[in-house]
């Protein structure tokens, strides 16, 4: 029977003691285990941002207005060319979403402004980015993830104000494990090959840090509490899949971690095929992409095609032929694509929108509901999904998100339907969705389940708030109710139900999924093989046992 004080786990591997990790075990510590591998070897600390020098008397406010400005330019320059070299995917999508915000006027003014109030440019820097943190964070939910970001980028723009080399990944020369109180986008998408695992003190299941860091193959444990404190050059070892970090480590153990390490890397890397419980039940295995720069070759098909990538550093929304063009990039590639219409709004934003602030985004105007104040954003993406399905002949699914309502749901599938496309889904991101889930199947041919959102919603937890990390882990019994109750709705119709959310990429939690009755996991590519073969080793009855333990 699962433990009422923590989040399930039926293979009993989670350690006891504080869900929110940084718990003793063994001799080492623990976390949230968010990409799976195993690395070990001698620690680094992030090295810690650059120091304000003490403020100075301004002789010449056009010298260091014209400081301002270049720091922002050198800032901008450098993350756009970080993401250039990034060679697309989600690493060059938020790179380049960074570099946006650097570039942003208003910020600029701002600094500017700070230099005519008698600031020098390094601490007019520092004031501009204040202020606009502090503006973003007690907005909450996705701002305040972006008030985070704001943080990296204000060090980036003072240490090119003082000269100093940008703050990033430490190159010591050899391998080693990357140990930050957290990582923003910029440092985790620029990682070197050197690094070979990251455990941050902060973060969740749902960061940046856990999604590049899966989409990089590395394993990462992140809300490790306490692992700042140990000193640089500390041998550790570190378990993607459980969240345990070694202290300590002998010769010998390190080797027999790099060495079990290779060998379930070599196991994987065979592995192929579509997916399949022991006794042969079907369950398909997706991509999570946000451009045709994701596709990798093992999955199914993508069950996650997130557009709202080719928007994000637009301050214009992309033209009808623009988004055919990206649309049936990925279509003539990659056979059955789920297509996820535009997910913004106030808590994820988007220049062009123009959507005023609210008090609370994560509760506002978002995914679908833009639709109620500029429903044209959604008849253009529509539109461009009919045409490139159309002229690639693929077999193209859309679904919206954050649908709540039945009516919602209605609406949005008689809108895709006027334009030829046949299979209509909604996003079960809220608790309201789930709990109608049979009234959404009524109107729609498929659900897919977001799990991060999801979590939020259900916990009412900011998905970035370092201390509250242990409620959205996906094992929750209360969300894994929740994901019962869409599969048992879709079960009754004969519709199937998947899940698109990070927790499809668990190889300990797909069978408990299984046995929930989802019908496909979507996931990132790195995540495919290790899904494929943890299903591979279970019945369909002992996927419905491990899941009755779950819950």
């Amino acid at each position: 029977m699962a433990d009422p004080g923590r989040p399930a786990d039926p293979d009993g591997r989670l350690a006891d003691g504080d869900p929110a990790g940084g718990r003793l075990v063994g001799g080492g510590l623990a976390g949230l285990g968010v990409s799976q591998g195993r690395a070990a070897g001698p620690m680094i600390r992030m090295a810690s941002p650059p120091a304000l020098p003490s403020p100075r008397q301004v002789a010449n406010s056009a010298a260091e207005t014209a400081a301002v400005v270049k720091a922002l330019e050198s800032v901008t320059a450098d993350l756009r060319q970080r993401g250039s070299l990034a060679g697309g995917g989600d690493a060059a999508e938020i790179l380049d979403a960074l570099a946006m915000i650097a570039d942003d006027p208003m910020l600029r003014e701002d600094a500017e402004a700070a230099v005519r109030d008698g600031l020098d440019a390094p601490h007019a820097l520092d004031a501009a980015f204040t202020h606009h943190r502090e503006t973003l964070a007690a907005l909450g939910g996705y701002l305040a993830e972006r008030a985070a970001d704001l943080d990296d980028l204000k060090h980036r723009a003072v240490a090119a104000c003082l000269g100093l080399p940008m703050p990033g990944i430490p190159a010591p020369g050899h391998p080693y494990i990357l140990v930050a109180e957290d990582l923003s986008p910029a440092d985790t998408a620029g990682l070197g090959t050197d690094v070979v695992a990251l455990v941050t003190e902060k973060g969740g299941p749902t960061s940046h840090t856990a999604i590049l860091a899966r989409g990089r193959g590395l394993p990462a444990v992140v809300a490790c509490a306490g692992i700042t404190a140990l000193a640089d050059g500390t041998v550790i070892s570190v378990d993607g899949k459980t969240g345990q970090v070694g202290v300590g480590l002998t010769d010998e153990a390190v080797a027999q971690v790099r060495r079990s390490d290779r060998e379930e890397r070599e196991r994987l890397a065979n592995s192929s095929g579509p997916g399949r419980t022991a006794d042969g039940h079907p369950v398909k295995l997706l991509l999570n992409i946000g451009s045709a720069a994701d596709l990798r070759p093992g999955a199914e098909g993508v069950g996650l095609f997130r557009t709202e990538f080719l928007f994000l550093d637009r301050k214009r929304e992309p033209s009808f032929e623009e988004q055919v063009a990206a649309y049936a990039e990925v279509f003539a590639r990659a056979g059955t694509v789920v297509v996820r219409t535009l997910d913004a709004g106030t808590d994820k934003p988007l220049p062009f929108l123009d959507l005023p602030p609210e008090p609370n985004p994560a509760l506002g105007i978002r995914g679908l509901r833009v639709d109620r104040v500029l429903p044209a954003v959604l008849d253009t993406q529509l539109d461009a999904i009919a045409e490139a399905a159309r002229a690639t002949g693929a077999d193209a699914w859309v679904m919206a998100p954050m649908v709540t309502t039945p009516a919602e749901a209605a609406g949005f599938a008689r809108r895709a339907r006027d334009r030829g496309l046949t299979r209509v889904g909604a996003m079960v991101e809220v608790p309201a969705a789930a709990l109608l889930a049979d009234r959404l199947l009524a109107e729609v041919d498929f659900l897919s389940i977001g799990t991060n959102d999801l979590s939020q919603y259900t916990f009412a937890a900011d998905r970035q708030h370092p201390g509250l990390a242990d409620l959205l882990d996906p094992w929750q019994p209360a969300l894994l109710k929740l994901i019962a109750a869409c599969a048992d709705a879709g079960r009754a119709a004969g519709k199937p139900v998947g899940v698109c959310g990070e927790a499809a990429g668990d190889p300990r939690l797909a069978p408990v999924l299984v046995g929930l009755g989802v019908t496909s996991l979507s996931m990132a590519a790195v995540c495919v093989p290790s899904v494929r073969e943890e299903l591979s080793q279970h019945t369909l009855e002992e996927c419905r046992e491990l899941a009755a333990l779950a819950r």
